[in-house]
């Protein structure tokens, strides 16, 4: 992909050369669509993992520590070391990208889902019972409504780590989106895709935190009326 950049060498070499990214924006914008991508799978297999843990942890508080610390284990073990793990169990290619990535949402998520729940106030789940809500409709109308900011939080949260993480997904032979322009760039020594890779992951990373913003203010209008009040 870097074309002519083995020619383009040393400290004279432009930090970006517009020519080619004129000429290469068919590849760029594919490495951004796939960085969304494997973004947006890992997010979403993570929260469909943490709803029910975090409901579980919650529920029944003495599951919490336990999965704080399994979570918390699997967030603290280096990126590439876990990838070097799972690659002679799952090979070279994206389930062990998704993996890696899905594992590094999971204490994210699971502990703004317990907080969100533990925001709820009590007095609102009393008029719930007194309404005749059960459980299981006291906990989908009520309490992960009045729970979502938090859980919202979470999740901007996630998707940012996991846009950062996504570059090294490269390495795995997953199409890692923009780290495999950081990645052939520094092969090239070809300053353009390192600086172009890095910086659009950044862009991209403050484009999905604004738009969740946006998401929480229009499914949580009472969040904002409590706040002027």
């Amino acid at each position: 992909m870097a074309g002519t950049a083995s020619a383009l060498l040393g400290d004279a070499q432009p930090w970006l050369q517009w020519g080619w990214i004129d000429r290469h924006l068919g590849e760029i914008g594919s490495a951004i669509g796939q960085h969304i991508e494997l973004t947006l799978i890992a997010v979403g297999i993570g929260l469909a993992i943490s709803l029910p843990l975090g409901y579980v942890a919650w529920r029944w508080k003495r599951w919490e520590k336990p999965l704080y610390g399994i979570t918390g284990a699997l967030f603290t073990v280096p990126s590439l070391a876990l990838f070097a793990f799972l690659i002679p169990v799952t090979g070279l290619g994206r389930t062990t990208a998704e993996i890696g990535l899905v594992s590094y949402t999971l204490l994210i998520l699971v502990r703004n889902i317990v907080a969100g729940l533990d925001s709820v106030p009590a007095e609102v789940r009393d008029a719930a019972r007194g309404l005749g809500y059960g459980a299981g409709r006291q906990l989908v109308f009520v309490d992960l409504p009045l729970a979502a900011p938090t859980i919202i939080a979470g999740v901007r949260l996630a998707v940012v780590t996991t846009i950062g993480l996504v570059t090294v997904a490269s390495l795995v032979g997953a199409g890692g989106g923009l780290g495999t322009l950081i990645s052939l760039g520094q092969q090239n020594n070809f300053r353009t895709e390192v600086v172009l890779g890095a910086v659009l992951s950044v862009v991209l990373a403050a484009a999905f935190d604004v738009a969740l913003v946006l998401v929480e203010r229009a499914v949580t209008p009472w969040s904002r009326r409590g706040a002027r009040g």
